[in-house]
Parts: structure tokens; C-alpha cells; sequence
């Protein structure tokens, strides 16, 4: 997003990518819950969040050869493997019920930065016509 989004709206502009490419990975996680060797993915969300604001590490990477680390990697890109609670026999790491609940829970943190979004726009909206409809 642009410079003066980020000025409008702080940090929620970037927290609605994150919980939209969480709600992805969870809805991944969830279509191969019977694939055999699949291991469940999810967003770092408070770690991606850090590094999209900047507060995150302080020492950029940097490649010397073609083929390694991307250090310009969106940090919703960055995807870590979910620790199995109850691994499977065929290896497959899903647990729907962990899925669907932090699935609900992701849509609830969408919901409210879309709300905050809206009343910021809503506020500016009524700030620029002076309270007239």
C-alpha cells in the first residue's frame, strides 16, 4: 500500500494482507486435512507483522549467490510448519479441529482491522464534509 495509507490507517492496512494470507494457509491447511504427508503451515503473524513495520531485525540480508535467501521476501510469504499435537501414521500433520478454530479466530482479527479501516474512512469522510451527509 501507499505511503499515506500507512499514514491514515497505521499498521491495519498491513495486518489485513497478514490475516488475508493467514485465512489462505488455514484454508490450505484445512482442503488437505486427509493428504498423506502433508504438514499443516501457518502465518507468524506477530513476527511477520514486526518485520513489516520495521521493528523487526535490524540486520538485512544479503545474497552473494543466485539461488539463495530472497532478503526482499514479503514477510507474509514466510511460512513455518505447525508442531503436530497428535501426528498421524500417514504423516500428515492437520488437525481440523486447531485449523477451524484458528481459522475462526483469523476471521475475527479481519473483521476488526476491516472495522477500524472503515471508521477511520468514515471519520475523514466526515471531517472533509463537516458533518453534512
Amino acid at each position: 500500500m501507499s505511503s499515506i495509507n500507512d499514514n491514515l490507517f497505521g499498521l491495519h492496512t498491513q495486518a489485513l494482507d497478514m490475516w488475508q494470507r493467514r485465512s489462505e494457509v488455514l484454508a490450505s491447511n484445512l482442503a488437505n486435512a486427509d493428504t498423506p504427508g502433508y504438514l499443516a503451515r501457518d502465518v507468524d503473524f506477530k513476527k511477520a507483522l514486526a518485520s513489516a513495520s520495521g521493528q523487526g531485525d535490524s540486520l538485512p540480508l544479503a545474497t552473494t549467490q543466485a539461488g539463495q535467501i530472497n532478503p526482499q521476501a514479503q514477510p507474509s510469504q514466510q511460512l513455518a510448519y505447525r508442531v503436530p499435537s497428535q501426528p498421524t501414521m500417514d504423516g500428515n500433520t492437520v488437525d481440523t479441529q486447531v485449523e477451524q478454530a484458528n481459522f475462526a479466530a483469523n476471521s475475527v482479527h479481519y473483521q476488526a482491522s476491516l472495522s477500524f479501516i472503515t471508521a477511520q474512512i468514515h471519520m475523514l469522510r466526515t471531517a472533509i464534509t463537516g458533518g453534512q451527509s
